[in-house]
């Protein structure tokens, strides 16, 4: 198994997980819930499904927004992740999520257009 982080990563949605189970995704959600552990939390995408993101250190601050998580695909269908990032609210504009999703709808339908070796991983 390669870096997660060497390799090009398809941006994702709920709908796709079962796509790429065991290969490296970068995924975009709204935080819901953060488990008392803090090593795992909940992430709901553009579409309102949740998916959950397990961490291999719990978390050492508050988790709360638009986050971006960069992971593998578990056989269960839940992303373990190797890095994620906050996306704060860039001048007041609200991050549109629900939009988001439109994109990686139309990056998954148009490959030719968006050539991250996205057909070769489908």
């Amino acid at each position: 198994m390669s870096n997660t982080m060497e390799s090009p990563k398809p941006r994702i949605n709920s709908s796709m997980l079962t796509q790429y189970i065991s290969k490296p995704v970068c995924f975009v959600g709204h935080v819901e819930t953060v488990h008392n552990t803090g090593k795992s939390f909940s992430v709901a995408d553009g579409e309102g499904r949740s998916v959950c993101v397990e961490l291999n250190d719990p978390l050492e601050e508050e988790l709360s927004g638009i986050v971006e998580v960069i992971g593998m695909v578990s056989n269960k269908g839940a992303i373990r992740a190797t890095t994620f990032n906050m996306l704060r609210d860039e001048k007041g504009i609200p991050f549109d999520l629900e939009l988001y999703n439109e994109a990686v709808k139309v990056i998954h339908d148009f490959p030719q257009h968006y050539p991250f070796d996205m057909a070769a991983s489908r």
